[in-house]
């Protein structure tokens, strides 16, 4: 989805949230009619069912019936589509949406003379019921029949066109290039370049920290912690715009440079996932984990592959990450001991010296990962010495 900088004005914001009101309490809705579905007790309630019971709904209370049945209808839409995404094994079940944080609504119908021009950077695009409200044209707005309208923690709103971009063409050259993404370094290619993916400055996490200090000490539902919290909220939002920006760009690079580019394979959902454990089974070492979660997630692992995988269709290729730190790209031997420190690989076999982070990237290039015993990847074919067959008497 293209993504614009909506501006609205005070009353047009006061309909914005009124319509992302209603979204929400229709989707909440629909998630406690799921809940009460149990398997032998027929089919749940799909789409159409859900619409005819919004319609009855509209009827008989009014402040339902002032806003936009277009909004409420596709929130029911992105309900079952929610829900299919369950059953298919994709996606986790829909859970309740909260104020603050899900705030959206999503428009069809929109026809060409819904979205107009007026400046060079300015254009404006009409809303139901809230009229027509400006957005700034940041880059070419695409043909589209749909969009949707946010509202992030800090406060600003945002409007997405659904377009799907053409990928982008490789170089036609054949370069393969392997990508190592860590923590100290955010992406080692193979090349031997290293990106970092940008955050916070220092004057800005101290100021986040102080804040989050003030936080602390504030009394719930006081406007003193309403205040803080949108303070959070924007320094937050800076940081996850430079680390989308930076994915953004990087991964138009790499998919203009490359014609294949393979990656590992992590479960980076598995990989952050929190270590407390329960009453019964505490877990170890909680505080250090979170801080790696915490450097994992804020450096955009997931980001950029998902968006090379987008604009790079059928060139990401995902190899398995066993050993590929420990693998010298040089002569193929494994050891834990050969990687001395988080930048130094020195190889024990053959005394090959590289960053540890530019070897691993090597190796995931040429496609290699072995197990402990120098085999390949599970589910692939083994090497194995000739055994002679036993003679037949």
């Amino acid at each position: 989805m293209s993504r614009y900088r909506l501006i609205p004005t005070p009353v047009q914001e006061a309909f914005l949230r009124e319509h992302c009101a209603h979204a929400r309490y229709v989707w909440n809705l629909a998630v406690e009619q799921q809940s009460w579905w149990r398997p032998g007790r027929g089919h749940a309630p799909g789409y159409c069912a859900q619409a005819a019971q919004l319609t009855q709904a509209r009827a008989e209370h009014r402040w339902l019936a002032e806003g936009s049945q277009m909004v409420q209808q596709q929130a029911l839409r992105d309900f079952a589509q929610a829900m299919a995404n369950h059953f298919a094994g994709t996606h986790r079940r829909p859970t309740w949406r909260k104020a603050g944080r899900h705030e959206g609504f999503r428009i069809v119908a929109v026809k060409p003379g819904h979205i107009r021009r007026l400046s060079r950077r300015t254009g404006q695009v009409w809303v139901p019921k809230a009229g027509w409200i400006r957005f700034r044209w940041s880059r070419a707005v695409p043909a589209a029949k749909s969009y949707r309208v946010t509202c992030d923690r800090a406060g600003r709103w945002h409007i997405a066109f659904a377009a799907i971009p053409q990928p982008i063409p490789g170089p036609g050259t054949g370069e393969i290039v392997g990508i190592d993404r860590g923590v100290t370094v955010s992406v080692a290619l193979s090349t031997g370049e290293m990106l970092h993916c940008p955050g916070l400055r220092p004057p800005e996490q101290a100021r986040l920290r102080l804040l989050q200090r003030r936080l602390a000490r504030a009394r719930r539902g006081s406007n003193r912690r309403g205040r803080v919290k949108i303070a959070i909220a924007r320094l937050r939002a800076r940081e996850r715009d430079r680390r989308k920006d930076w994915a953004e760009k990087t991964s138009t690079h790499l998919a203009r440079r490359f014609d294949v580019i393979r990656v590992e394979d992590l479960r980076i959902t598995s990989m952050t996932r929190t270590a407390r454990g329960t009453l019964a089974q505490p877990g170890r070492n909680v505080r250090q984990k979170a801080g790696l979660n915490r450097a994992i997630l804020a450096n955009g692992w997931g980001m950029l592959i998902r968006r090379l995988e987008d604009k790079a269709p059928g060139r990401v290729e995902k190899i398995h990450p066993a050993y590929t730190s420990q693998r010298c790209s040089a002569c193929g031997h494994v050891a834990a001991d050969s990687r001395e420190s988080q930048a130094l690989f020195r190889c024990t076999a053959c005394g090959y010296t590289a960053n540890a982070d530019v070897n691993a990237a090597s190796n995931i290039a040429a496609g290699h990962a072995v197990t402990a015993r120098g085999r390949p990847p599970p589910g692939e074919r083994m090497n194995r010495e000739p055994q002679p067959l036993p003679l037949s008497v």
